[in-house]
């Protein structure tokens, strides 16, 4: 049996991503979607997220890009003076490498995060990172500490599969490069998530895809997709003011990916009785 989640990432990042999200949801195309913690939008996510009880809400865990939870003074090497994080992806991993942002740091701002979406009522099904920043151990070790803490049992596997890198053969050559060396981590990745006792899926589809998905892509991935787990990755919206007004190359891309998963999905699901849509919540009774 296949079974799928499908995962819209930056809940709570701007209204028309909200409603993007809840829309695809109604609409029976996503089962899960990750909330962030410190957006002006993020309370009116979680209270609309209420009345979908069948969508599975996890913590998209901004590390970097974004807003913190605590104060500069209490994770001075990971915050900026600014009280922001590092701007670039970039620049967070070369600090991270050269072991200028200590865990405990990393632990303590993951845990507040997800504390925060608590105290707003969500039941956190899953961890997940901004920019899939905890495929690095150094960053995975106290993610899967504050997952423990904070009782979430699930996390998102992001390296993806062969197949799913050959069904997305448009993607920037450079992106791909990239997603390509990343998954050298994949090994280590696997023997802590186990070493934890956290469940996770057999991998992610669509992060080659971020900012170039579109119909012919999705239905690429889809029609490629093998037996088993699988996490399909997706950042949904609509281009309003709020997303014109946040540093993001994910603006035109957003309402191209809402389009396609309202062509495509419903109609696959229909086709492939055998596929189960699941989320985070769900996953280690699927496994099991």
């Amino acid at each position: 049996m296949t079974r799928i989640i499908l995962n819209a990432d930056d809940f709570g990042l701007t209204s028309g991503v909200n409603q993007s999200i809840l829309e695809l949801h109604r609409g029976g195309v996503l089962s899960s979607a990750t909330l962030m913690a410190t957006p002006d939008h993020m309370k009116a996510a979680a209270a609309a997220s209420q009345t979908h009880p069948g969508l599975g809400v996890g913590c998209h865990v901004v590390l970097v890009d974004g807003k913190p939870a605590l104060p500069h003074a209490t994770i001075p090497a990971l915050a900026l003076p600014s009280e922001d994080f590092r701007p670039t992806l970039g620049g967070f991993v070369r600090d991270l490498m050269w072991g200028r942002i200590p865990e405990a740091q990393i632990e303590i701002e993951a845990i507040a995060q997800i504390r925060l979406l608590q105290a707003v009522g969500i039941h956190v099904t899953h961890l997940d990172t901004h920019k899939h920043t905890h495929m690095f151990p150094r960053v995975l070790r106290p993610l899967l500490r504050a997952a423990l803490v904070c009782g979430v049992h699930a996390i998102r596997n992001p390296f993806e599969p062969d197949w799913a890198l050959r069904a997305t053969p448009h993607a920037p050559t450079l992106r791909r490069m990239q997603v390509s060396l990343l998954r050298t981590q994949r090994r280590e990745f696997e023997k802590l998530v186990e070493q934890a006792g956290m469940a996770t899926t057999s991998g992610a589809i669509g992060v080659l895809a971020t900012g170039t998905l579109n119909t012919e892509s999705l239905q690429a991935l889809l029609a490629a997709m093998p037996p088993g787990t699988w996490e399909f990755v997706c950042h949904p919206g609509y281009f309003d003011k709020d997303l014109s007004n946040i540093k993001t190359r994910l603006r035109e891309s957003r309402p191209i990916e809402h389009a396609a998963m309202l062509e495509t999905i419903p109609q696959f699901l229909s086709e492939h009785s055998a596929t189960r849509l699941i989320h985070f919540g769900q996953l280690q009774e699927h496994i099991a």
